[in-house]
């Protein structure tokens, strides 16, 4: 069984990730570790480079490309269930998870947030408005995950619970 955690940045997914693979005693992998990896340079220089387009096709190359494991957990990158056809993809390849989180408990998440370019240069105003703008656009696409819960105080037992109760 593959399971993609999806969810907004800050969410968890990385950590729950590992945390349920533990669990579960498969592998993790994290998509935004593997592009880093292939590509010798982080994500925001990606970014910066050959733009949002640019780094959500490499994205969703690497998705459809990877040789995952038949039991694994993946994480995945916040906005990629949301461009061309990922979710589908996804829910048709797997499990799909959404960690879901209210924006206020997002933005006291996001301290370090250098490395996400998305939101480099923004106070946590116009972060907690940027979370809920984007959340409008997103949860059509994150809410097409076959289970959906709440990650705030989230834990890997009460996570594989929902993943394997469904």
């Amino acid at each position: 069984m593959k399971i993609f955690l999806i969810g907004f940045m800050g969410c968890g997914k990385s950590t729950k990730a590992k945390q349920l693979a533990a669990r579960l005693d498969c592998p993790v992998i994290d998509l935004d570790a593997v592009i880093v990896a292939q590509e010798g340079r982080t994500i925001a220089d990606y970014f910066a480079e050959h733009g949002e387009v640019g780094f959500r096709k490499l994205e969703q190359q690497t998705l459809k490309n990877y040789a995952y494991p038949e039991t694994c957990v993946i994480a995945t990158g916040g906005g990629l269930p949301c461009f061309f056809d990922n979710m589908q993809w996804m829910n048709a390849n797997g499990t799909t998870v959404y960690l879901q989180m209210e924006p206020v408990a997002l933005v006291s998440r996001l301290h370090n947030r250098q490395k996400r370019p998305l939101i480099a240069h923004m106070d946590d105003v116009q972060l907690l408005e940027f979370i809920q703008q984007k959340l409008v656009e997103r949860n059509p696409f994150y809410t097409q995950a076959q289970v959906i819960i709440d990650a705030f105080d989230l834990d890997a037992e009460r996570l594989e619970a929902a993943i394997t109760s469904r």
